[in-house]
């Protein structure tokens, strides 16, 4: 058994190294596989905040000062050493998070791609040049960075998430200060030692570990030009609303309730394999997870027990592996959650559903303390539950059976998200409705999980996104920089005096 001295605590990263805390406020990290306590995460106090942000400040003085050329080196070297070293990062995920390792391996290829758009930022940044446009007078833009940016992340996708907004902001050349997840905050430092290896200069990517302290901190602090937030709902408008009032830009993504629509012409087979991939990979602690399956009579009966034999078959385990191999599906994230999830099956339950595949109470053999939740399906779920209408952010999969297209469409849009959905059709007509009808930011047709890739934008509609901008793409770029425009007018020497450029003539 691990003594208490044994374990390590997990500081900041400011000034290009890692910091100690003075604080003298932690918070536990665990295993969720295990229940273990690995590890002791500081929490920030008023003094950390300010010297985190103080030494961004004077990182993106000197980074700003950079040519493109030399910034896109380091890009380029950040890319090349996360590219040959990114097991590591999966396994530092899986001990912390408790998601399968190819599940958080996956997570690192997709922040990856915005890595490799960031490294060809500097058309992205590029101004604009209009010649003439009054007699003599010539417009042209330039894109600047903003200064210093804060991002605040979620548990559930400790690297990608990030990744999603720092290539972006840091190719700009803007500095960032990182408030990763107090639940599992050790990527955000190996993301940070990377960067000094790939030449970074220091202050220009911190880490600040912390707490409701660290983020209103950031949210407070006039030196802190923006903020990107992933998270619930409910704490996105807090920082949007919070942010915003302290002048600042924001892009803050929240929750989802996001629906499959299914047509009595689809595949069922194709169906049920994605509907068990969307709702219950990262046990579906994802906030495209797929969480409501709307289909359209009379294939819900056959559709539900196609799932059912395919949640039979999957294997629940310690995402790290083992003798065994590597499990379907990990724990969630702390037994409070899984607590959490748990009440909504009971809601459910209680409001009339019917429990086809109850992962309640699972455990699992040599792992008894881990924080364990089974992959839960639930049929006849009434629209008007909280188990319907709610987050759930958990491996529970609901059905609800509707008639008709329209009124699948209709229970889509009349709910308070807009983050993801997606239909299940071999009718291109009815698909192409439907992605002119929906109400949501990002659709999928005949795919579950439709996250565009990198040189497109993440975001969704409704109370699924607040502020100005979505994540990455070519709204990243304009989030993360600032234009100026210059009119501009040189008199021409030949018409109004002074020197004479013109060709020497022998008089």
């Amino acid at each position: 058994m691990t003594s208490a001295s044994a374990i390590p605590t997990i500081g900041h990263w400011i000034d290009g190294a890692a910091r100690v805390s003075a604080s003298g406020r932690t918070a536990p990290v665990h295993n969720p596989a295990t229940g273990a306590v690995t590890g002791h995460v500081v929490l920030a106090d008023d003094a950390e905040i300010a010297d985190a942000i103080a030494s961004a400040r004077r990182g993106f003085e000197v980074w700003s000062g950079w040519s493109i050329a030399r910034r896109q080196a380091v890009m380029f070297a950040f890319r090349e050493l996360l590219h040959s070293r990114k097991g590591e990062l999966a396994d530092i995920i899986t001990a912390e998070h408790g998601k399968v390792r190819s599940d958080a391996m996956g997570e690192i290829l997709r922040g990856q791609e915005v890595v490799e758009l960031a490294t060809g930022f500097p058309h992205l940044i590029k101004g604009a040049y209009s010649e003439n446009v009054s007699t003599g007078i010539d417009v042209y833009s330039l894109k600047q960075p903003l200064g210093v940016v804060g991002i605040i992340s979620p548990f559930n996708f400790p690297a990608m998430v990030p990744m999603w907004f720092f290539p972006v902001a840091i190719a700009a050349g803007n500095a960032v200060v990182l408030k990763p997840s107090e639940k599992d905050p050790s990527a955000a430092l190996w993301i940070a030692a990377l960067w000094a290896e790939a030449g970074l200069p220091e202050g220009v990517f911190t880490v600040l570990q912390g707490d409701k302290q660290a983020v209103d901190g950031l949210l407070e602090s006039p030196d802190v030009a923006s903020i990107s937030f992933v998270g619930s709902t409910p704490i996105a408008q807090y920082i949007y609303e919070t942010a915003s009032r302290n002048g600042k830009r924001v892009q803050a993504l929240g929750g989802a309730k996001n629906h499959m629509l299914v047509l009595p012409d689809a595949d069922l087979d194709l169906v049920a394999d994605q509907a068990v991939n969307a709702g219950f990979g990262a046990a579906g602690e994802r906030c495209m997870a797929v969480s409501v399956v709307l289909a359209v009579d009379p294939v819900a009966d056959e559709l539900i027990e196609r799932i059912r034999e395919r949640i039979a078959a999957l294997r629940i385990g310690d995402g790290a592996g083992g003798i065994d191999g590597e499990p379907d599906m990990g724990p969630l994230i702390t037994a409070e959650h899984r607590s959490k999830v748990s009440g909504y099956v009971d809601i459910a339950e209680a409001d009339g559903a019917r429990i086809v595949v109850d992962g309640r109470g699972l455990t699992v053999d040599g792992h008894e303390d881990g924080f364990w939740f089974g992959p839960t399906l639930i049929d006849e779920i009434p629209t008007s539950s909280r188990a319907y209408r709610e987050e759930i952010f958990g491996p529970v999969l609901s059905v609800v059976r509707v008639q008709t297209f329209q009124e699948g469409v209709d229970l889509i849009n009349s709910g308070r998200f807009g983050n993801g959905t997606a239909i299940f059709t071999n009718d291109g007509g009815a698909a192409r409705r439907f992605q002119h009808e929906v109400q949501v930011g990002m659709i999928g047709i005949n795919v579950p999980i439709p996250v565009p890739v990198a040189y497109h934008s993440f975001g969704g509609w409704k109370a699924s996104l607040f502020g100005d901008a979505k994540a990455y793409g070519v709204h990243g770029f304009d989030f993360f920089t600032r234009e100026k425009a210059i009119t501009s007018r040189w008199l021409d020497p030949a018409l109004h005096g002074g020197i004479d450029l013109g060709f020497p003539q022998n008089n």
